[in-house]
């Protein structure tokens, strides 16, 4: 593969849930509940800022590595029986599918790599409504780990033959930013999935918006248009 010799990138790869839909308080109570059911009393706010790790990962973030993992299918279930009582009416947030729209226009290739199961992606595909300008999607599904490891990313990359400094990849969570940083991807930060502006740009991202609205109006002075602003921090 011969990266592009231009500065502008090829991909935009997205994150899903808290990034275009706003559903990581959906998470966050719907895992509060599974563990709740099953004996287990961990506080709302410390399941939030978990939320970006696949099922994978967030129940050892969660509960530690002593913990009974003869549980952790069951508790996995669970959350995802409760979650799936919301895809027939989960929030897709304001412009998203214009903002991904926009950047099909502009000629990148737009491809979802998001934690979630596939049976979710699926679900989240159809309440945006964009898979005309979609050119393919990774879920937790498809790499052994989920974020903040990077196997997503390279997945979502593997899938239309680009190479890391050709995409940008844009995500609401510093699981997101990690996961793309040790891709060697840039990151764009959005503010939508309730993490902290300081917190998220700590994190790295090389710039940070209020949410799709605002990316959508700098698109064209945004690193998606190759115009990348230097790191914040």
């Amino acid at each position: 593969m011969t990266p592009s010799t231009d500065h502008r990138p090829r991909a935009a790869l997205f994150d899903l849930d808290g990034t275009l839909v706003d559903t990581n308080y959906l998470h966050a109570l719907t895992w509060w509940q599974a563990l709740h059911q099953n004996g287990h009393d961990v506080p709302m706010a410390r399941i939030h800022r978990a939320i970006g790790m696949g099922g994978d990962r967030i129940l050892g973030h969660l509960l530690g590595a002593e913990r009974d993992h003869r549980q952790d299918q069951r508790l996995r279930d669970a959350h995802h029986a409760l979650y799936a009582a919301w895809f027939d009416s989960l929030p897709v947030l304001d412009r998203a599918a214009d903002l991904l729209r926009a950047i099909a226009a502009r000629g990148l290739r737009i491809v979802l790599a998001s934690s979630a199961s596939a049976d979710e992606v699926k679900a989240i595909r159809a309440a945006l409504g964009a898979d005309e300008v979609i050119s393919g999607a990774t879920s937790a599904d498809d790499v052994d780990r989920s974020k903040p490891a990077p196997d997503l990313v390279h997945q979502a990359l593997a899938l239309i033959g680009a190479a890391p400094e050709e995409a940008v990849f844009v995500g609401d969570t510093v699981w997101d930013v990690e996961a793309a940083a040790r891709a060697g991807v840039p990151c764009i930060g959005l503010l939508t999935g309730g993490i902290s502006e300081a917190e998220l740009t700590a994190a790295g991202p090389v710039t940070v918006y209020r949410g799709p609205p605002e990316l959508l109006r700098a698109l064209d002075s945004s690193p998606l248009a190759g115009q990348a602003p230097p790191p914040q921090g």
